[in-house]
């Protein structure tokens, strides 16, 4: 049985949105074991500095790593796009390949830091 781990920096406010994962998440748990685990987003001023950002990213990135297990899948922006019929073979490859758990990694607003996307 698969094993899929949602690793998320932050939490979801709006209701409608806490409705819609819930959903999502019912339908997968028919294909495998399904877990979310939401981490604290580091508070940062209002206007933040390169240093402070980065300083931010690496805590988080720390964090992340903690809680991660098997294949690493990062959600990042300049990762490459994968339509639902390549993302379904990519993760039956996985699968095939031994491995029993996959944990997607979303980071928060500024990113995923680059320890996590090595």
């Amino acid at each position: 049985m698969l094993n899929i781990k949602i690793i998320t920096v932050g939490k979801l406010k709006e209701k409608y949105l806490r409705d819609a994962c819930e959903e999502y998440l019912k339908r997968l748990k028919r294909f495998g074991s399904v877990s979310v685990i939401e981490l604290d987003e580091y508070r940062l001023s209002d206007n933040p500095s390169e240093k402070e950002i980065d300083k931010a990213l690496e805590i988080e990135g720390n964090n992340i790593l903690k809680e991660t297990k098997g294949y690493l899948i990062a959600m990042c922006i300049e990762g490459e796009q994968l339509s639902s019929v390549k993302l379904a073979e990519k993760i039956s490859q996985i699968s095939v390949e031994g491995q029993s758990t996959i944990s997607f990694i979303i980071g928060s607003s500024f990113g995923i830091s680059e320890n996590v996307k090595k």
